[in-house]
């Protein structure tokens, strides 16, 4: 055992910190980070592009008046649809902008800044 650690002892090679071809790891977390970082705020949609598209999708819907819909309109209270009609129009929404809407997140989307809240932070739309 021994003569076996005193080989070994021999044996070792020691690398120089130069010699890596790797930065230290500050450096390439912070590259790493600063990447992802610009990845994610160029993968969301710009909120007045996701606002207008979403008060087209809302005016196009046969049981709104186009006349009552703004950027603050209720579906309920201003628009007078009924739950059934804001599931269609939250339908409506997840086919324009690509993506599926879960349900929970869906049953609290019962208003037009709602919907521009959650879709212009949702990497996934389109």
């Amino acid at each position: 055992m021994a003569a076996k650690n005193a080989l070994l002892k021999h044996l070792r090679v020691k690398i120089q910190p130069s010699a890596l071809s790797l930065p230290p790891f500050p450096l390439s977390f912070n590259l790493i980070r600063r990447r992802f970082s610009e990845e994610v705020k160029g993968s969301f949609l710009d909120k007045s592009e996701v606002s207008d598209r979403i008060i087209s999708v809302v005016k196009n819907f046969q049981k709104v008046d186009p006349s009552r819909v703004t950027p603050n309109a209720h579906f309920q209270n201003d628009l007078g649809l009924d739950s059934l009609d804001a599931v269609e129009v939250v339908m409506a929404l997840e086919e324009e902008f690509g993506f599926e809407i879960p349900d929970n997140e869906a049953d609290k989307i019962n208003s037009i800044n709602l919907a521009v809240d959650f879709i212009a932070s949702h990497p996934q739309a389109k």
